[in-house]
C-alpha cells in the first residue's frame, strides 16, 4: 500500500465520515491538504472546492460500488477457468440501475445477485457481456436505491495521479492507488485494449472493481492482477489493470441495444498463447474449439497467420481480427519440435460457442 493508508471497510464510511475527515483511517483522504492534493492532482482548483464537498463526491463514488455474485449455467464452457460461482463489483451508472462490471464475471451467467454494503441481495439480468472490451453490463430488477457515480474521462488521468479502489458488498473496501503506467494490454485469452489502465499498489479483490479520481468520477473497471504493472521490460511491480471507461462511452447504447459491440463479433481460434523470448507460444487450446479441431496444441510456436509474421501477443491478435470476417479459414504457420507446419483453422465468432440462461 501506499504509506499511511490502509483499507477502509465500506460500512464503516457511513459511520466515520464528517466535514474534516473524509474517511478517518485512510491517510491519503485525511484533512484538507489530502483532499487539496487530490484536487491539484485531478486538474481541480484547490480553491474551487472544499474538504466537505471533496467528501461527499468521494462518499459517492464508493457508495455506488455494488458487490456481485454470479452463477454460470453448469455445463458452460468458461466453467474449466473461471468456476462456476463466481464473485466481484460492479458500479451503478445510471438512474436506472444499470450496473457495470468486468465481462467474466458474467460470462454464461444463469444467476445473478447484486449485493449493497447493507447486505441487500437483488436479482439482475445481463444486459450486456462484450469481449471486444471485457466490459459487461447488468441490470437491477428490483429498485437499488443507489446514486449513479458520474462517468470520467479516463484518457485525462495523469501519470502518477492519486486516484481511489472501491469494491462492493458487505466486505467492500476503499484504498488508495496511483497510476504507474497506461498502455495498449494483449491478454493470452485472444483480448486486446488499448490505453489499459495500471495501477500499484495490486488489490486482490479487483474484479470488476470501481476505479475513481479525485472528483469521484468512474475511470476504469478492474480485471487483473499484473506482475509488471509499469511495463513488460521494466522491474517487476506487482499491481492492478483497468480497462479504462472511454471504451464504454462510444459504445453503451449499443450495448444496451444489442448486448455486445460490433467489433466483439470477431474471429476466435479457442488458444492462450503467452510471449517467450520473442516467441508467441501455445499455453493451451480449449476443448472442441477451432484450434483444437485443427490440431493445434500446448507447446507449438506460431510463426506466421495468413503470411503476417507474429512474435507477440498484440501482433497475433490483430492479424486474426483485422484479415478477414469472423468465420473463415485461417492459414497458421507453426514450429513443433523443431519442424515447420502449416495449419488451417476454421475460425467461429466466439459468442456462437457460449451458453446462455433459459431464465430473464
Amino acid at each position: 500500500m501506499l504509506p499511511g493508508t490502509e483499507l477502509v471497510p465500506l460500512r464503516e464510511i457511513t459511520m466515520r465520515w464528517n466535514p474534516c475527515f473524509v474517511w478517518q483511517p485512510a491517510r491519503w483522504l485525511r484533512g484538507t491538504a489530502a483532499v487539496a492534493a487530490l484536487a491539484a492532482a485531478g486538474s481541480v482548483s484547490a480553491q474551487a472546492i472544499d474538504v466537505a464537498a471533496q467528501s461527499r463526491l468521494l462518499h459517492r463514488a464508493a457508495g455506488a460500488v455494488v458487490g456481485l455474485r454470479t452463477q454460470a449455467i453448469e455445463d458452460a464452457r468458461s466453467n474449466r477457468t473461471l468456476g462456476r460461482e463466481r464473485e466481484g463489483s460492479g458500479v451503478v451508472i445510471d438512474r436506472d440501475d444499470l450496473v457495470l462490471t468486468i465481462g467474466y464475471l458474467i460470462l454464461e451467467a444463469e444467476q445473478v445477485l447484486l449485493v449493497t454494503d447493507d447486505d441487500r441481495e437483488i436479482p439482475g439480468r445481463v444486459v450486456a457481456y462484450d469481449m471486444a472490451t471485457g466490459f459487461g453490463l447488468v441490470k437491477a430488477l428490483t429498485p437499488l436505491r443507489i446514486e449513479a457515480a458520474p462517468l470520467g474521462q479516463s484518457g485525462g488521468v495523469a501519470q502518477d495521479e492519486p486516484l481511489m479502489v472501491v469494491s462492493g458488498g458487505g466486505n467492500g473496501v476503499v484504498s488508495a492507488v496511483r497510476l504507474v503506467s497506461r498502455r495498449p494490454f494483449a491478454g493470452y485469452w485472444e483480448y486486446r485494449i488499448d490505453d489499459a489502465l495500471f495501477t500499484a499498489p495490486p488489490r486482490g479483490d479487483h474484479s470488476g472493481a470501481g476505479l475513481f479520481n479525485a472528483r469521484g468520477e468512474l475511470v476504469g473497471i478492474g480485471s487483473l492482477v499484473v506482475a509488471y504493472a509499469m511495463g513488460n521490460n521494466q522491474p517487476r511491480h506487482p499491481g492492478n489493470m483497468f480497462v479504462p471507461i472511454d471504451l464504454l462511452t462510444p459504445i453503451i447504447d449499443e450495448l444496451r441495444r444489442t448486448g455486445s459491440s460490433a467489433a466483439s463479433r470477431r474471429a476466435w481460434m479457442g488458444v492462450n498463447c503467452v510471449e517467450v523470448d520473442g516467441e508467441v507460444r501455445v499455453e493451451r487450446v480449449s476443448d472442441d474449439s477451432p484450434a483444437d479441431v485443427a490440431g493445434l496444441v500446448a507447446g507449438d510456436r506460431i510463426l506466421r497467420i495468413d503470411d503476417v509474421s507474429v512474435r507477440t501477443l498484440d501482433q497475433l491478435w490483430l492479424a486474426l481480427w483485422r484479415n478477414g470476417p469472423a468465420e473463415r479459414e485461417v492459414r497458421l504457420e507453426i514450429q513443433r519440435d523443431g519442424n515447420a507446419q502449416t495449419l488451417k483453422v476454421f475460425t467461429v465468432e466466439r459468442a456462437k460457442t457460449l451458453k446462455r440462461s433459459q431464465g430473464v
